[in-house]
C-alpha cells in the first residue's frame, strides 16, 4: 500500500498524472475538486456553501473539506492505497490527515509537487475553460487561485519535507516525461 499526495497550483497536471498513477499502482483517487463539484452538481448543502468560495477562487474551509474527504476514504477502505489530489492545501489539513490516517494505521508515503511556471498555468487553464466551460477557468479567477496557492503551498511543503516524505517535480515536458519523473521518485521510496 502506498498513499500519496500530489500537489500543485492549479493547472499543473494534476488531474492528468493522478489518472496515470491510480492505473500503475492501482490506487484510489481522492480529489477535493472532484468531490466538490460532486457536491456542487447535486447541489448539497456542502455544494452550495463550497460555490461561494469556488466562484471567487478561494478556498474551502478547512473543517468542511476534512469532514468531506474523510467520509470519502471511510467508503473506499478496500483500495491499494490512495492519491490525495489538491489536498491537504495547508498544514492545519496536514495534520488532521496525519492524524486521520493515524487513526486508521495508514500514513502518507510521499507528498509531489509538480512545479509549472506561472505562465504556463494560466495559458493551460484558458484553455482548458475554452474546452470544458468551466466558471473558475477566466482569468482573474485564475491568477487569484494561483496566488492563493502560492501563498500556502509552502507550509505544506515545509510540513512533508520535515518528515522526508516530499519530492518536487518538474511539471512541464510531456504528459509521459512528467509521469516518468513521478514514478521514479515513488519506487525510490517503496
Amino acid at each position: 500500500m502506498i498513499n500519496l499526495v500530489l500537489f500543485g497550483p492549479p493547472g499543473s497536471g494534476k488531474g492528468t498524472q493522478s489518472e496515470k498513477l491510480i492505473q500503475k499502482y492501482s490506487l484510489a483517487h481522492l480529489s477535493t475538486g472532484d468531490i466538490l463539484r460532486n457536491e456542487l452538481k447535486q447541489q448539497t448543502p456542502l455544494g452550495k456553501k463550497a460555490k461561494a468560495y469556488m466562484d471567487k477562487g478561494e478556498l474551502v474551509p478547512d473543517e468542511e473539506v476534512i469532514a468531506m474527504l474523510l467520509q470519502t476514504l471511510d467508503r473506499q477502505n478496500h483500495a491499494n492505497g490512495f492519491i490525495f489530489d489538491g489536498f491537504p492545501r495547508t498544514r492545519e489539513q496536514a495534520r488532521a490527515l496525519r492524524h486521520a490516517l493515524t487513526d486508521k494505521d495508514m500514513r502518507i508515503d510521499l507528498m509531489i509537487t509538480l512545479d509549472v511556471p506561472k505562465k504556463e498555468l494560466i495559458k493551460r487553464l484558458l484553455k482548458r475553460g475554452q474546452l470544458s466551460g468551466r466558471s473558475d477557468d477566466e482569468l482573474s479567477v485564475i491568477e487569484n487561485r494561483i496566488n492563493v496557492y502560492n501563498e500556502q503551498a509552502q507550509p505544506v511543503i515545509d510540513f512533508y519535507d520535515k518528515m522526508h516524505k516530499y519530492a518536487s517535480i518538474e511539471g512541464t515536458g510531456t504528459i509521459d516525461e512528467i509521469f516518468a519523473r513521478i514514478c521514479a521518485v515513488i519506487e525510490a521510496v517503496k
